[in-house]
């Protein structure tokens, strides 16, 4: 059994933000201030080298709590944010650092570092998802999504494929070959976003995973720009697309 810990909390515009501890892990709740009825509930993961508070995770939690009345939780991946890091990580980051110094791919490390992160955030999110679901304010029986760009998707598809409770997912900006496979194992409702000039990510890459899902519905993004330039109208489409499958009417700007 899994024990949450909630250590602090706050309350502006609407939303009530909380963070918590569970199994020495740190994360963070979003949640409507009105203290409604049962919400649905959208896991977020957060992209390399930032946290589960980066102005990313809090402006698209926002956006949900806000235009849609759902919860939202991030917690930090292994290595990041309030967790520390440990002899592994400080290799492969030095690793990339000295590729982007020698201009060379960063694509091999990235890769094969946050396939080893998602090893041990899966079954922290899961975790996190059982601890959640015992809240009064989202319950067992609610519908589930996640939403990660880069890192997130590198753990979120693994997460995504071996975890029944999660029925819609956006997900983007990630090569594909430590995912492919996990993504063929993926039938539910997504949407994927991509850079179609990324100077990292090659775009028969991209395209090639957002074929491997095998989701009947499934929505490509494709954006001009480079890696670091998606549009912030995406998380507003995110957004919506969450709505629509969970039911819900939005009261963001179309």
């Amino acid at each position: 059994m899994h024990f949450l810990r909630f250590t602090a909390e706050s309350s502006s515009n609407g939303v009530v933000e909380r963070d918590f501890i569970l199994d020495g892990i740190p994360g963070v709740l979003w949640s409507p201030a009105s203290g409604a009825d049962r919400a649905p509930l959208v896991l977020m993961g957060h992209g390399g080298g930032t946290h589960k508070k980066a102005p990313a995770m809090a402006g698209r939690a926002h956006l949900l709590v806000t235009g849609c009345g759902f919860h939202v939780a991030v917690i930090d991946a292994p290595g990041h944010g309030d967790r520390p890091r440990t002899a592994h990580d400080e290799q492969e980051i030095a690793a990339l650092y000295r590729a982007r110094a020698a201009g060379e791919p960063e694509g091999p490390i990235v890769v094969r570092y946050n396939d080893h992160l998602a090893e041990l955030a899966v079954p922290e999110y899961r975790a996190t998802l059982d601890a959640l679901q015992e809240l009064p304010e989202i319950g067992a029986d609610g519908p589930v999504g996640y939403w990660g760009i880069n890192m997130g998707t590198a753990i979120g598809v693994p997460f995504v494929a071996t975890e029944p409770r999660i029925t819609a997912a956006v997900f983007g900006q990630h090569w594909p070959d430590a995912l492919a496979e996990k993504a063929k194992r993926i039938t539910i409702p997504i949407e994927f976003d991509m850079q179609w000039d990324d100077e990292h990510i090659p775009r028969e890459g991209a395209l090639a995973l957002f074929d491997a899902f095998a989701s009947k519905e499934k929505t490509l993004h494709a954006n001009a720009g480079k890696h670091k330039e998606l549009p912030r109208f995406e998380a507003d489409s995110a957004v919506r697309f969450f709505a629509r499958q969970f039911g819900r009417a939005v009261t963001v700007p179309a």
